[in-house]
């Protein structure tokens, strides 16, 4: 039972015509009975909240950034009686789905109000706009019925259950249109005069002037009764395994987001380009232990699967065993691969765990490694003019120091390293994808 603010104003009124006209115990008695009458009746006659059938229809998915719309079909039975529902209806969602606005009535707001006929359903959409990745999952709907007189109410709680996934947002992918141009340039598919440089061989043609001499096929040209020249792509059907590091190195943030988040935006892009190059491409998610992982697919579900598989991500507050996830890569990878590791160039958990394990990485597969740099940094070493930023300044550059001599350490390993900013990470890993594909060292 819930008391609304009519009752409170009536009592009011009572206590004000008592104190006036009949300041005795009985004309409180006469006040208080009349009002606990009013209550007694609006409760009777106020449509119950138990027999309500609640369902659920709309969006199970969407990106990190848009919204999501999510129906509740609230259904009166006709074998309650005749009275209508009046009701006021809460939704309620955890608040990183944004489905709260800022009053009741407010775009997105989860508070709904309706009337509802005997034997007769009406829906009520909840629009959300979520801040994080993952499954979420609504808590609980709380009905609260009116009676006609608006004194009093009866409420109840129902649970309908339904999850939507937050994916990721895949902002990287407007770098998608102009990376897949370069890969057409190198594979020679380009109104552009150039041939497509690759190490892999494609065809025979006849020569044309201008063609580099050193692709003639002597003994193809002899014979025929042409010149034939050799043509050459880049390389395809290799295997690429990204892998993400999730452990407590993923959570620093970055600006708004964690280093993780920007990971797998970088991820996604590459994913993306390698598949539409031939390429076979996989995710290993790993910390102390496996977090999630995609096997190789067709181009046209590779990235739904990715996206589905990194909406549930997080990052684990425990140190990486990096003996572990480098047993993984290679259980996962018995022939030659590119393996993309995610992580960050923070010297102790490299120099103590990866480094003396890559030469069993690098000895089979070509690696590289993705960093997530903190523009914070760049900004603090460049600052000057007070006593607290030439300190500030003084540690950034320590600290750009030693991700610069870990990054070295791993390229005399014959690791290739990729250090950039969130929003610089994606094409830059993209674009040294390209190099080593064009380079043939796939």
């Amino acid at each position: 039972m819930a008391l609304t603010g009519r009752t409170a104003l009536l009592a009011a009124l009572g206590s004000l015509a008592v104190g006036l006209l009949a300041p005795t115990w009985t004309g409180v008695a006469a006040v208080s009975g009349l009002l606990v009458l009013g209550v007694l009746a609006d409760l009777l006659l106020a449509a119950p909240v138990r027999p309500l059938l609640l369902t659920r229809s709309g969006d199970t998915s969407v990106r990190l950034g848009e919204r999501a719309e999510v129906t509740l079909t609230v259904t009166h039975p006709a074998n309650r009686g005749n009275r209508p529902l009046r009701a006021h209806l809460r939704d309620a969602w955890p608040p990183s789905t944004g489905a709260g606005g800022p009053a009741p009535t407010a775009p997105g707001a989860d508070r709904h109000r309706l009337t509802v006929p005997a034997g007769e359903r009406r829906r009520v959409t909840t629009v959300l706009h979520p801040t994080r990745r993952g499954d979420r999952t609504p808590r609980q709907v709380t009905v609260r019925s009116h009676g006609p007189l608006g004194l009093a109410a009866r409420q109840g709680s129902h649970r309908v259950p339904w999850t939507v996934r937050v994916l990721p947002p895949f902002t990287s992918r407007k770098h998608l249109p102009g990376k897949l141009a370069r890969l057409r340039e190198l594979d020679g598919r380009t109104s552009l005069m150039i041939r497509g440089r690759g190490t892999e061989f494609d065809s025979l043609r006849e020569y044309v002037p201008g063609d580099d001499t050193r692709s003639i096929d002597w003994r193809a040209s002899a014979r025929r009764s042409e010149v034939a020249v050799r043509t050459w792509r880049p390389e395809r059907d290799r295997h690429v395994l990204l892998v993400l590091d999730t452990g407590r190195t993923s959570a620093g943030r970055v600006g708004d987001a964690p280093r993780l988040d920007a990971s797998l935006d970088a991820a996604l892009l590459l994913a993306a380009l390698a598949s539409r190059a031939g390429d076979h491409v996989a995710l290993l998610a790993h910390d102390r232990q496996v977090r999630a992982s995609v096997e190789p697919r067709s181009v046209s579900g590779l990235l739904p699967a990715l996206t589905d598989a990194m909406a549930r991500l997080e990052p684990r507050l425990v140190e990486s065993d990096a003996r572990a996830l480098v047993a993984e890569v290679l259980r996962r990878s018995p022939r030659r691969s590119l393996i993309v590791l995610f992580t960050n160039l923070d010297a102790a958990p490299v120099e103590e765990g990866l480094l003396p394990l890559l030469p069993r990485l690098t000895r089979r597969h070509e690696v590289l490694v993705a960093a997530v740099a903190d523009p914070r940094v760049e900004e603090m070493a460049t600052a000057r003019g007070t006593l607290e930023s030439v300190y500030e300044s003084a540690a950034a550059e320590q600290a750009r120091a030693e991700r610069r001599r870990t990054a070295d350490l791993l390229r005399r390993h014959g690791v290739t390293v990729v250090d950039a900013p969130p929003s610089d990470l994606p094409p830059a890993l993209a674009d040294a994808y390209l190099s080593l594909k064009a380079a043939g060292r796939l």
